[in-house]
């Protein structure tokens, strides 16, 4: 029998902290791993001193996506859901200047980042982004363990064909789904939408409850991070000096208007008469808010990952104000089930993460999954949302990953935004369209995306070695 990853929508949407799922949430998840690992080897007392090694990618952009300090906080027993954001400069100066760790929270030791956090050009063989912690107990005995951060949050021991952060059993779920053309023949014979086919194979994980309550959580998150990101003013931390435009934006579009909360804010939008300029500054507005937050190590949802975060709340916000003023919580719950669904295809069947596949990996996916979501909110058909996730990649197909001095920033926040007004044309397009005429069916589109990602040249993959990355100088900036 086949192995089919479950892999759940909270699985594809998850809180975390910026700048970067993979060089980021997935380090400082891996650090936490290893201190489990640690306990459960009943060795964790035992703990002298600690090394980390770095490796490819998260060794060639990781101090622009702060690598470094989420490999420190996870160490330290933080954790990147509940950790409070204005906590994170306090706590990596105490430990730089101290040159001490609390190994989470209980065991102190002399730690040095800048002798014991190793950053190596070598890449090792199973897959970019690696890295090693070792650790020499008190009685002269060494230990060691090595990660891979595959994208989006996940974080394996072994190589990209057991890469599942959830290898469980297809049984499991009710719903056996590892392409598009089993998704839809789903839909057929159960008469079900996409999102019914997803809420199901959910509810083999969890109560109705603990999905109603895990999904509002995360648009409490998606909502925080788009208000936070149009009211705060500045520049982006990094060097590169980035100004904040959501900010700007936000004002000009509201003008003098008055709110006091994200969910005031969401209605004053929703009031406001919006012509079709406005409709793109909205939308643009929206994405470039939550990167310019997930830039800045705020909190924001994975949609797959940190660095394509702001696609999906901007076309889902787009829903909400334009398409459907009466739109409630069930149709964001449809809308993040679909999108869920639409990213874990790709997951399946090429990669979402930028160090294997390039920015199609990430951009290109969130844009799929916008398109999809949307298009089953409009009412679409589950052979239109297929066909609008397929549009939407198709168009993004060898989109390169060259972020200038290693930071999610440019140019990152901006394809954030072309990405959400991508998804919104594909499912337009979708919806006008007759899906069993379609040219080019998704799964087609996630292999040759896969392809692709196999052919590009490793420069153009999350290293800061190609691209905009070399061309544009950083004294310039």
């Amino acid at each position: 029998m086949r192995e089919i990853e479950c892999i759940s929508v909270f699985d594809m949407l998850k809180v975390g902290v910026g700048p970067s799922s993979s060089h980021t949430l997935g380090p400082w998840r891996a650090a936490q791993r290893w201190i489990q690992e640690l306990k459960d080897n009943k060795c964790f007392e035992e703990v002298d001193s600690v090394h980390i090694d770095l490796y490819g990618s998260l060794s060639l952009t990781g101090k622009g996506h702060a690598t470094d300090l989420a490999v420190m906080l996870g160490l330290a027993g933080f954790d990147p859901v509940k950790m409070e954001i204005d906590q994170i400069d306090p706590e990596i100066f105490n430990i730089k200047t101290t040159k001490s760790i609390i190994l989470n929270g209980e065991n102190a030791i002399h730690f040095d980042p800048e002798t014991q956090i190793k950053f190596n050009r070598k890449f090792l063989p199973f897959h970019p982004n690696g890295l090693t912690f070792r650790a020499t107990l008190i009685n002269g005995k060494k230990t060691s363990s090595s990660y891979y951060s595959i994208g989006g949050g996940f974080v394996v021991k072994e190589e990209r064909k057991n890469a599942s952060k959830k290898m469980k059993s297809f049984q499991e779920f009710p719903f056996q789904i590892e392409k598009a053309t089993e998704l839809l023949a789903y839909c057929n014979a159960e008469n079900k939408c996409i999102s019914e086919i997803v809420m199901e194979n959910e509810k083999s994980l969890r109560s109705p409850e603990e999905i109603h309550q895990g999904l509002k959580e995360i648009w409490d998150v998606m909502l925080e991070s788009m208000y936070i990101g149009c009211h705060t003013e500045g520049s982006l931390p990094g060097g590169l000096n980035v100004h904040r435009r959501a900010f700007d934006m936000n004002k000009r579009l509201l003008g003098e208007a008055t709110y006091n909360s994200p969910q005031e804010w969401l209605e004053t939008i929703r009031k406001t008469e919006v012509k079709f300029r406005q409709i793109l500054k909205w939308v643009s507005c929206f994405a470039i808010s939550v990167n310019e937050v997930n830039a800045s190590l705020g909190r924001v949802v994975t949609a797959p990952t940190n660095g394509s975060a702001g696609t999906v709340p901007a076309v889902l916000m787009y829903y909400m104000v334009i398409e459907n003023h009466k739109a409630t919580f069930e149709d964001i719950k449809r809308f993040m089930l679909v999108a869920g669904e639409i990213g874990s295809l790709f997951k399946k069947g090429a990669t979402i993460s930028a160090a294997m596949g390039g920015c199609q990996a990430e951009i290109g996916v969130s844009s799929a999954m916008a398109a999809g979501a949307l298009t089953e909110a409009m009412g679409g058909t589950p052979a239109q949302v297929l066909m609008a996730s397929e549009i939407a990649m198709e168009h993004h197909l060898g989109l390169t990953c060259d972020p200038i001095g290693g930071l999610v920033q440019i140019p990152c926040i901006e394809r954030n935004a072309m990405g959400a007004i991508k998804a919104i044309n594909a499912a337009e397009i979708a919806m006008d369209s007759d899906a069993s005429k379609a040219k080019v069916p998704l799964d087609k589109v996630i292999e040759t995306m896969w392809d692709t990602a196999k052919d590009m040249n490793s420069k153009y993959k999350e290293t800061s070695e190609g691209g905009l990355a070399v061309r544009v100088n950083l004294s310039d900036c």
